[in-house]
Order: structure tokens, then C-alpha cells, then sequence
């Protein structure tokens, strides 16, 4: 499993049947989407780059933190206090952790999001009655792009395609996404996670 590509990569939700002539929506009115989109969670797909598939419960907390649970195995990618940690039971190591700046999931997960923002978004239009949103960190775009879908009436991410340094991509897509729930922190403590694999 290319857990390292995960959503970090870093496709969320079925986009929904929509009219025809649809124009995209603005980057204004997402941007303030994501800014209020304060926590959630939601069932994901994950597509690696290879075509392999993986399922899973995500749980997010703006700002800084994701939490991407496998089905049937104790895999898991945890994105907290700066850090990403990949856990893999068929790994010789514990966790395999690196910066969440490094990754284009960051951007999503920022205090505070401003798509308006210089070089941050190198792609905008309308796909299919949804709306497509390419962005990069305008700082480093070596490390990579995510491209958010959005399906609109009402407004929300559909999914997420992240292509990482390297080329690789790797697609997300969540379905029952639930905003506005209650997550207790210890969701999202890599070293509580750690400690628990140790026992």
C-alpha cells in the first residue's frame, strides 16, 4: 500500500449530478468554505498510483490535523502538530514521519486559506457541473499539487487528487462526509498512537 501517497495526498466525495452549463464557483467563496469547514469525517476511497485501492474513515481538524484510518489492517497516517506519521504494520520501523509543509495538504489544512492568494493556484475551471481547483504551494512548487473538487447546491469537496515531487498521484474520495463533528484530540496525537502500538 502506497500509504505515503495518501491523501497526502493530500479526492473527497462522490461529486453529485449537476446542470449542465455550470460555471465554476469562485475561489473566494471556496476559500471561505474551507475556512469554516472547522472538522469532519467522512468514509474514503484511496487510488494509488499504481491503481491499487484502499478504504478507510478519515477524520479532519482545522487547523493541522487529518487522521486517514485502513480498513482491515492497522494502517494509518496521521497529520498533527506539523508532523505526518505513517504507521504500517508491515513496516521494521515504528512510524516513518516528515513535515506536513512538504506535502500539498497542507494547504488545505493552513489556519487560515486564501486561494486568492500570488502562484497558489495554477488551475480553476468547471468540470462536469463541479468545480475544479489546482493549487500549489506558491513558496515551493517543487513539492507538489493537489487538486480539489468541488460539487456545489450545496458547496463541498468532493475529493482530492494529490501528484507529489515525483509525479506519483494519488486520488481521494470521501463519501458521507459529516462537518462540524466532535473529535477528541487524542484522534490526532502521534506520540498516543506510538505508546499504543508499543503495548
Amino acid at each position: 500500500m502506497k500509504l505515503a501517497r495518501l491523501a497526502l495526498a493530500p479526492i473527497l466525495l462522490l461529486a453529485l449530478a449537476a446542470p449542465a452549463l455550470a460555471e465554476k464557483l469562485p475561489l473566494s467563496e471556496i476559500s471561505a468554505y474551507l475556512n469554516g469547514l472547522k472538522s469532519a469525517e467522512a468514509e474514503f476511497t484511496q487510488i494509488n498510483a499504481d491503481g491499487s485501492r484502499s478504504t478507510g474513515h478519515l477524520y479532519l481538524q482545522r487547523p493541522g490535523k487529518m487522521r486517514f484510518e485502513y480498513d482491515h489492517n492497522e494502517a494509518l497516517v496521521l497529520a498533527s502538530a506539523g508532523t505526518v506519521a505513517i504507521f504500517d504494520p508491515k513496516s521494521n520501523q515504528m512510524a516513518e514521519q516528515y513535515p506536513l509543509k512538504r506535502t500539498p495538504l497542507n494547504l488545505i489544512l493552513a489556519p487560515r486559506i486564501d486561494l486568492g492568494q500570488a502562484r497558489m493556484v495554477v488551475g480553476h475551471e468547471e468540470e462536469e457541473g463541479d468545480t475544479a481547483v489546482v493549487a500549489q504551494d506558491p513558496e515551493h512548487p517543487e513539492y507538489g499539487t493537489i487538486r480539489l473538487i468541488f460539487s456545489a447546491n450545496p458547496l463541498r469537496l468532493a475529493r482530492w487528487v494529490i501528484t507529489d515531487e515525483s509525479g506519483a498521484r494519488t486520488a481521494v474520495i470521501l463519501s458521507g462526509l459529516k462537518p462540524g463533528v466532535t473529535i477528541g484530540n487524542s484522534k490526532f496525537s502521534i506520540m498516543q498512537e506510538t505508546q499504543r502500538r508499543k503495548q
